[in-house]
């Protein structure tokens, strides 16, 4: 690798790097992924012998590195630098998603990407995080960013209920289909729905809560969202449904939300229930999102909020650094701890948590379910517009999710609060 290279760090201006300085990258990148802890890996190179790193009896995965700028990316742009790598075709591997999962156990040992040489890039992804701030204006950026990439593009790799959540499998719903109905019915009996009942949704996805309370619960549902994509589809799911009675389908902000007045018979929402909507709020928000839920129910009222979870123990650095995710897929974007949740919810409300649940590996299988979907339909994504490396970003993306969460590194919870009145006694479902 004598050579010199031209490198491009997110569409900016070339930088040219030395033969010199890239052998430098490579040994670098190199030793530090020989270090890991149980692992087997073949590194490819073009016109090189494999190399084995690692222990050979143990099950192997294979990094094929198509291009030597990959180090440096993965050497200058840190775990980022390594995504941006993978856009852009410069590696893959024969088992991506297991690879990852080697990696998250493997943490600590690889922190030192980010840490050291890493460092260089922090700046400009910090300057890019200062520019998604979850302010009114900022979250319908963010949210616009993402779920408007269209509704055609979403419907690839969704059900046909557009769930862009977790699913709950079981011996009966092994189907994504199935999973996600056998959801939606777990949420409904967490929150013990009855007839007539009024039913605030944060969060309206494509309608799919909304309308499946509706017709099987018999309660009304004000539902909100902040996407003009899932606001227009719901609305034509809600009319094909027949539902419009019983179904108010607003485009608002959570912090626009006020108390239903009409008539003056009710004057506070009965239940309240917000699916991965949360992870959009942003850690400065988090006291007035929690808030403005209570506020929005009865003194006898239930919450329940399904929130895709971090760990305590990286939680406050990980919420001032962009990480892959952040940058390309969910901007403006937070993970939780439950800790922080409970937290700012003793702080700042009257809400009690009152049952907890933690379903990661379900949300592992969902994302399985859906990267499978995503390469059946790729083709159609290709006839939509979309170019290689978007395509491999959005691979690469629903395959660390899928390892994060088998890992247990992130994780998705059902978190049901209730008011100081709520005399219930226990879930049933």
């Amino acid at each position: 690798m004598t050579e010199s290279i031209t490198t491009y760090a997110d569409q900016d201006a070339p930088i040219k790097i030395s033969g010199f300085t890239l052998g430098l990258l490579r040994r670098a990148f190199l030793s530090r992924v020989g270090s890991l802890q149980n692992i087997h890996l073949r590194v490819k190179e073009p016109g090189q012998a494999v190399l084995q790193l690692g222990d050979p009896s143990l099950p192997g995965f294979s990094i094929d590195i198509h291009d030597p700028a990959f180090y440096v990316y993965a050497c200058l742009g840190g775990s980022v630098g390594v995504g941006e790598a993978y856009m852009l075709g410069l590696w893959e591997s024969d088992d991506l998603v297991n690879l990852v999962r080697l990696f998250i156990r493997n943490r600590e040992n690889l922190e030192s990407m980010d840490s050291g040489l890493g460092r260089l890039k922090k700046p400009l992804l910090k300057l890019f995080e200062l520019r998604r701030r979850n302010h009114r204006d900022g979250s319908r950026l963010n949210i616009a960013a993402h779920y408007d990439l269209g509704n055609d593009f979403f419907g690839l790799f969704l059900d046909d209920s557009m769930m862009y959540s977790s699913a709950i499998y079981n011996a009966k719903a092994t189907s994504l289909e199935a999973a996600q109905r056998n959801k939606l019915d777990i949420i409904c009996q967490k929150l013990d729905l009855k007839p007539g009942e009024h039913l605030l949704e944060i969060g309206t996805g494509w309608g799919a809560l909304a309308i499946h309370a509706a017709q099987n619960y018999g309660v009304k549902v004000t539902t909100t969202t902040i996407s003009k994509e899932q606001h227009d589809l719901a609305r034509q799911r809600i009319e094909a449904a027949g539902l419009q009675d019983q179904i108010e389908l607003l485009q608002s902000d959570y912090r626009e939300l006020t108390q239903p007045r009409a008539d003056g018979s009710q004057p506070l929402y009965d239940k309240l229930v917000s699916v991965e909507m949360i992870e959009a709020v942003g850690h400065e928000y988090y006291p007035k999102f929690l808030k403005q839920c209570q506020q929005l129910v009865k003194p006898d009222g239930q919450i329940l909020i399904q929130a895709i979870t971090t760990t305590d123990q990286i939680y406050h650095q990980a919420r001032k650094e962009a990480d892959f995710i952040r940058r390309y897929i969910f901007p403006g974007g937070n993970l939780p701890t439950i800790t922080h949740l409970l937290e700012v919810a003793t702080r700042h409300t009257d809400l009690k948590l009152f049952h907890l649940d933690d379903f990661a590996n379900d949300y592992a299988q969902t994302l399985a379910d859906w990267r499978e979907r995503y390469w059946t339909n790729v083709e159609a994504v290709r006839e939509q517009g979309y170019n290689e490396t978007f395509i491999r970003m959005w691979d690469y993306y629903l395959a660390i999710c899928e390892a994060a969460f088998a890992e247990h590194h992130t994780a998705v919870v059902h978190m049901l609060f209730t008011r100081p009145a709520c005399q219930r006694e226990r879930v049933r479902a």
